[in-house]
This record gives structure tokens, C-alpha cells and sequence, in this order.
């Protein structure tokens, strides 16, 4: 089965969060529900050049939802059997099997798992699989007015990439082998190693 993957151009990301707000008003989520997050990163570092210091301050955005894992934690922890992956390689969550018990949340690195209070049930990202069956991309990739996002699967992506997968703040691609290929900003570091910070923490 092929990997479906999203790929990010973290060096063109003006963090103008439109695939947030566009995969919100798809999915009708209410306040607080967000499964596309933008990351706003910034960090810096001080030169010492004979004798005179300077700063060398950066910042780059970095838009993530769920990576439909290939070694997705969330479905082993799920007691019913809700979360699943389909026959197209898309981990998805089955409503009338959820019981809301958060341990796929629990597991999840990413973040990506959240639960609607008003159902008590868990959502999350499914790339818009009614769009993809209609032969259209995920709401996400469409509203990016810098065509940053794209979707389709790992293996043409690395082709055409390369193979980066995680970057600050994201943890380390071992862990999950996530369905994401990332242009990193030239400022970037590898996952869990970084001198930067996540400067944003609300969900809208």
C-alpha cells in the first residue's frame, strides 16, 4: 500500500494560517477544534566577532495536521478498533466506535488527535477524503495562496523532495514514519534539536 503524504515548503510559508481556517470552515469544527495547526518558530543565536557582539535572530511557520503514520501509534492504542487505516493508506476514525477515552491522543506526537466536547468523541485530520474521491485536494492545500502544501504520496514526494521528514518541533520521523516530506527553512534544525521555540500555543 502506498503512503499518502503531505509535503511542506517550510522556506515559502508566510504563516498566514488560510489552511487552518480553510480546513475549520470545511469541517465545520467549533471554537477550540483545529486539525491543521500552523507553528510559529523563532529562536536566534549571538556572534562574537572581534569583540563585537551581534544577534542573529530567525523565525519560519510550519503547518501540520495528521501524517497518516505508517506506524501509526494512535490505531494500536485504540481499544475499538475506531481508528483504522482505509484502503487508500488514510488513518481514520470511525464515530460510531469512538468511546472518547483519549489514549490515541495520548500516543499521538504530533498532536493531531483531539476530542470534541459537544460529541465526546475524538477527530482529526482525514485529508478531506470525500474531496480526494471527488478528484480534489484536501481544503488545506487548495487555500495556501503561496503553494506551500501539497498532497499525494511519500515515495513520489521523496523522489521529487528529497526526504526530510521532521524538523523542529516535530519528534524524530523514526518514531512513527509520518506521511511527510518538508523543504526546511534554511534556519531549521532537526527534530528535538534546537536552540528555537514554538511562540504560538493557542488553537483557534
Amino acid at each position: 500500500m502506498r503512503r499518502p503524504a503531505f509535503y511542506i515548503d517550510t522556506t515559502a510559508c508566510t504563516g498566514c494560517k488560510a489552511c487552518q481556517a480553510a480546513c475549520k470552515d470545511k469541517n465545520d469544527l467549533s471554537p477550540g477544534l483545529s486539525w491543521r495547526k500552523v507553528n510559529e518558530i523563532e529562536g536566534g543565536n549571538w556572534n562574537t566577532t572581534n569583540g563585537v557582539v551581534t544577534e542573529k535572530p530567525f523565525g519560519y511557520y510550519l503547518s501540520i495536521s495528521c501524517n497518516h503514520c505508517e506506524n501509526a501509534p494512535c490505531i494500536d492504542a485504540c481499544p475499538t478498533t475506531a481508528l483504522h487505516r482505509n484502503h487508500d493508506g488514510i488513518v481514520v476514525i470511525d464515530p460510531l466506535l469512538c468511546m472518547g477515552c483519549d489514549y490515541c491522543q495520548w500516543t499521538c506526537p504530533y498532536g493531531a488527535l483531539q476530542i470534541d466536547p459537544t460529541r465526546g468523541i475524538m477527530t482529526k485530520c482525514d485529508a478531506c477524503i470525500d474531496y480526494l474521491y471527488e478528484g480534489k485536494n484536501p481544503a488545506c492545500v487548495d487555500a495556501c495562496p503561496m503553494r506551500v502544501l501539497e498532497f499525494g504520496y511519500f515515495d513520489t514526494f521523496v523522489a521529487r523532495k528529497g526526504t526530510t521528514s521532521g524538523i523542529f518541533p516535530l519528534p524524530d520521523p523514526k518514531l512513527t514514519s509520518p506521511g511527510l516530506v518538508i523543504k526546511p527553512h534554511k534556519d531549521s534544525s532537526a527534530a528535538n534539536e534546537s536552540n528555537a521555540m514554538v511562540n504560538n500555543t493557542e488553537i483557534y
